[in-house]
C-alpha cells in the first residue's frame, strides 16, 4: 500500500493498494474523503495516474459549491456572529472534532481581533477536539506559507478548553454573549446534545451548522426546519435561530471530484462510486459520463455486494442479498418515524383546548392502534 495526500483534513490520505504477485498485480485506489483544494490550511489532494480500479467518494457528487477565499469566508462568518449577538443569546456551533473545530476557532478569533464581530468568550467543549488541537499545534504545518497557522490558538486568552464534564455543566450559568463549539458535527452524539436540550427552546439562542448533515441525523432535521425534535427520549420545541453556513465543508464538490477522477487516467477497470446519498451517486455518475467515462464502467455498489477484480474487469459475485431494500440506504428509518410521531402527538396533546379534548385524542389513537393490530393479524397467512 502507498498513501497519498487527500487534502480533506490533517493527515487524510488516499490509499493505493497493489495486490498480486510478480507481473500479475492489480492496483486499486481508494480516494477516501477528498479535500476541496485551494484551502488555507491544507494541501491540494494528489494521487497516481494509471490504475486498474478506483473507489471514489461522492458526498457532493450532485452539486457545485461556491468557492470563497479567506476574506469572503470570514466575512460570512462575521455576519453570522453579529446576528447571533444581536439576537441576545449564546451561539452554539456543532462541530466535527478534527479539522473543522480548529479552522473555525482560527476564523472566529480573526474576525473578533479585526473588530468585524463582537468579542466574547469561546469554549471548545469536546475532549476529542481538544486532543486533536494539540496535534494541529504540533503538526499543522502549511507548506505554502511555511508556517503553522494554528499556533495562534495557543495564545488566545478568550479561548477555553473544557475537558471535564463538570466544566461543560458550568456553561448553563452563563447569560452573557459567548460561543460554544461542541461535538458531534451532526448533533447525533457527544456534548452538543446536552447544549441543544437547554438552548433549542430559547428564542435568543442561535445554532450555527457548518458541515454536511446526513439523512436521519438531528442536525439534518434542524437544517430542514423541524419545529419539534426528540433528543434522548425527550421532546423539544425549536425556538432558537437555526442557521447554516456551507463554506467550511472540507469535501470536494462535484466539479472537484470529476477533475480528480480525470487526473487518475488511464483507469483500466471500473470506477466504484461510494460514500454518497442516492442523488449524489447519480449526479456524479452523470457528470463522469459527460466527461467521457463509459457508463458500463461506473459502478454504484449496494450494501453486501461483492466483486472479483482483475486488472481490467470487476465481476459481480452472484448470490446473497442486501440487508437494505433498494432505495432505503438514505431514507428515514422507523426509529426516526417513531420519534417524529411521538413528538407530534405530544405537541398536539399539549396544544389541545381542554383535558376532555386531550382524552378524546388519546382514545382516538388507541382505537387506531387496535384497528392496525387487528388488520395486521388478519393479513398474516395461516399455517
Amino acid at each position: 500500500a502507498r498513501f497519498w495526500t487527500a487534502g480533506h483534513m490533517l493527515g487524510a490520505a488516499s490509499v493505493q493498494v497493489m495486490v498480486g504477485d510478480g507481473e500479475d498485480i492489480t492496483t486499486i485506489l481508494f480516494s477516501g474523503d477528498l479535500g476541496a483544494g485551494g484551502q488555507d490550511y491544507l494541501p491540494d489532494p494528489t494521487a497516481p495516474a494509471g490504475i486498474d480500479h478506483l473507489v471514489v467518494e461522492s458526498t457532493y457528487g450532485d452539486r457545485e459549491r461556491r468557492r470563497v477565499d479567506t476574506v469572503e469566508r470570514r466575512a460570512l462568518l462575521a455576519e453570522e456572529l453579529r446576528q447571533a449577538h444581536k439576537a441576545g443569546g449564546p451561539l452554539l456551533m456543532p462541530t466535527f472534532a478534527v479539522g473543522r473545530a480548529q479552522e473555525l476557532l482560527l476564523d472566529i478569533l480573526a474576525v473578533m481581533e479585526a473588530g468585524d464581530a463582537p468579542k466574547g468568550e469561546i469554549f471548545l467543549d469536546s475532549p476529542l477536539a481538544i486532543e486533536a488541537t494539540d496535534v494541529f499545534l504540533e503538526r499543522g504545518w502549511n507548506r505554502d506559507t511555511e508556517g503553522n497557522p494554528f499556533t495562534r490558538l495557543r495564545h488566545a486568552s478568550n479561548l477555553h478548553y473544557l475537558m471535564k464534564p463538570q466544566e461543560s455543566d458550568r456553561l448553563e450559568k452563563l447569560r452573557d454573549w459567548h460561543i460554544i463549539l461542541a461535538g458531534s458535527g451532526m448533533c447525533d452524539a457527544g456534548r452538543v446534545r446536552r447544549h441543544l436540550k437547554r438552548l433549542l427552546w430559547r428564542q435568543e439562542a442561535t445554532v450555527l451548522i457548518t458541515g454536511y448533515q446526513a439523512v436521519g441525523t438531528l442536525g439534518r432535521l434542524l437544517v430542514e426546519g423541524k419545529k419539534l425534535v426528540r433528543i434522548q427520549g425527550e421532546d423539544f420545541r425549536v425556538r432558537a435561530r437555526i442557521q447554516s453556513l456551507d463554506v467550511y465543508s472540507a469535501h470536494a464538490d462535484a466539479k472537484g471530484l470529476v477533475e480528480w477522477v480525470q487526473a487518475r487516467q488511464p483507469i483500466r477497470g471500473d470506477i466504484f462510486l461510494a460514500h454518497g446519498e442516492p442523488a449524489s451517486l447519480d449526479g456524479l455518475a452523470g457528470r463522469l459520463e459527460k466527461a467521457g467515462f463509459h457508463p458500463a464502467k461506473l459502478v454504484k455498489p449496494a450494501l453486501d455486494q461483492a466483486f472479483d477484480l482483475t486488472q481490467a474487469q470487476a465481476q459481480l459475485v452472484e448470490g446473497g442479498g442486501s440487508r437494505l431494500q433498494p432505495g432505503r440506504a438514505a431514507t428515514l428509518d422507523w426509529h426516526n418515524a417513531r420519534a417524529d410521531v411521538l413528538a407530534r402527538l405530544g405537541a398536539q396533546i399539549e396544544d389541545a383546548s381542554s383535558d376532555e379534548a386531550r382524552l378524546q385524542l388519546l382514545l382516538a389513537v388507541e382505537r387506531a392502534m387496535k384497528e392496525a393490530a387487528l388488520s395486521q393479524r388478519t393479513a398474516q397467512p395461516t399455517a
